[in-house]
């Protein structure tokens, strides 16, 4: 099954009315639709999703503007926000797979971004193994956010 990032598009906003997260992993991130339809966030933020054989199985956001400044000062950064996989598709490699495409992805579609910066949650232990597996580097930085410490993390493209 072939694993492919796209930018949203609203063709895919039916299957995505079907994504299921478990109660435990959404205190960590949003359903893609409910970030997709969020009026507070930035207009220019890109909206990407995982493909596993054309059908979206993931979703992440790649956001710009203030909420990013609390993350980074690097004007040419991106933050990636609300990684998820759909729960009948987890323990698949979709999430590793997605995020080793990330960095060509920006290249192709971001060409002004020179890093990816996230903010994970302390006690998700799940995502941070994951996101350094996948290049993101700790530089020993912590965002307190309104869920607590969030590890920040690093990828430069």
């Amino acid at each position: 099954m072939p694993i492919t990032l796209s930018l949203y598009n609203e063709i895919y906003e039916h299957q995505l009315k079907d994504f299921h997260l478990p109660e435990e992993q959404l205190q960590f991130t949003s359903l893609p639709l409910d970030k997709i339809h969020n009026p507070t966030i930035s207009k220019d933020t890109c909206h990407i999703v995982i493909l596993s054989d054309d059908v979206p199985v993931g979703y992440f956001a790649l956001e710009n503007g203030d909420k990013l400044r609390k993350y980074s000062n690097n004007p040419n950064a991106r933050l990636l926000t609300s990684f998820s996989i759909d729960a009948r598709h987890q323990g698949q490699g979709i999430a590793k797979e997605g995020l080793n495409q990330l960095p060509g992805f920006i290249r192709e579609h971001l060409p002004e971004t020179d890093e990816v910066v996230l903010g994970v949650n302390k006690r998700n232990k799940a995502a941070i193994s994951l996101y350094l597996k996948t290049g993101f580097t700790d530089e020993a930085e912590v965002y307190v956010g309104p869920k607590g410490p969030q590890h920040v993390l690093h990828l430069k493209i």
